[in-house]
């Protein structure tokens, strides 16, 4: 009797679903099983990279005036004549008043820690500014005037590309990728027998690494410094990385 029962079971199950696949083809219904949907599978994904050469059209270098003494305002007063004479100096030599930009301006306090306890002995005042060299033959011209002119902080100089190059140089890399990108996609697909549909996603990944700081020695109470009589930047890369993602047909 137990026998019977198992294999009624089966066949009670056969019929159930043959029933059940009956009415529901009749009545036009979806069935939820994987095997009557059409799945595309996963994208074709290729990357394609692009690269351009640049060279930087501007120069950015650190210069200030930096002081110290017993009176918090003579000290600020000194600072503030010879900042003065620092800016006068740099408009002479053409460089323009919107590419001299205020850094930092800091007062601290000098202490003697002989004394108990510490008491204070004085002040430290200093003013910094970020200069922007376009004509790089200056660069030199612009430091020795600089320290002459009071300035003993001078930071190191970088190089940068203005928006308009950068952006121009970045479309030019980007086409290069696209293009590498489509290549190579229309090889797979021609080598696993598929063809190409329509691009489903893009992503980019831009790179630009600018050349290295070129370091100056400081100059000490208004003495020139000491660079190189000619400072060049070079040349860099930039490069841009897409990621297209394509609809296999």
């Amino acid at each position: 009797m137990g026998k019977e029962k198992l294999l009624r079971h089966p066949l009670t199950l056969i019929a159930t679903i043959f029933i059940s696949l009956f009415i529901s083809s009749a009545l036009g219904l979806k069935l939820p099983i994987s095997v009557i949907s059409q799945d595309r599978g996963q994208p074709l994904v290729v990357e394609g990279q692009g690269k351009v050469t640049v060279v930087p059209d501007i120069a950015k270098l650190s210069l200030g005036i930096d002081a110290s003494g017993a009176s918090l305002a003579e000290v600020q007063n000194g600072v503030n004549q010879k900042s003065k004479a620092l800016v006068d100096t740099l408009k002479k030599l053409g460089v323009e008043e919107k590419d001299i930009k205020t850094t930092a301006y800091n007062v601290f306090p000098e202490y003697n820690y002989e004394s108990r306890p510490p008491r204070i002995m004085g002040y430290r005042v200093s003013l910094t500014y970020e200069v922007e060299v376009k004509d790089f033959d200056k660069i030199n011209e612009v430091v020795v005037a600089a320290t002459g002119a009071g300035a003993n902080i001078v930071g190191n100089i970088s190089f940068e590309v203005n928006d308009e190059t950068r952006n121009k140089k970045l479309d030019e890399a980007r086409e290069m990728a696209v293009k590498e990108a489509r290549e190579k996609a229309q090889g797979l697909a021609r080598a696993a027998g598929v063809s190409l549909g329509k691009i489903l996603n893009i992503s980019e990944f831009p790179s630009f690494q600018p050349p290295g700081p070129i370091p100056l020695r400081e100059g000490v109470g208004g003495e020139p410094v000491a660079v190189e009589p000619e400072i060049t930047p070079g040349e860099t890369e930039l490069s841009v990385t897409v990621s297209l993602s394509f609809e296999i047909r």
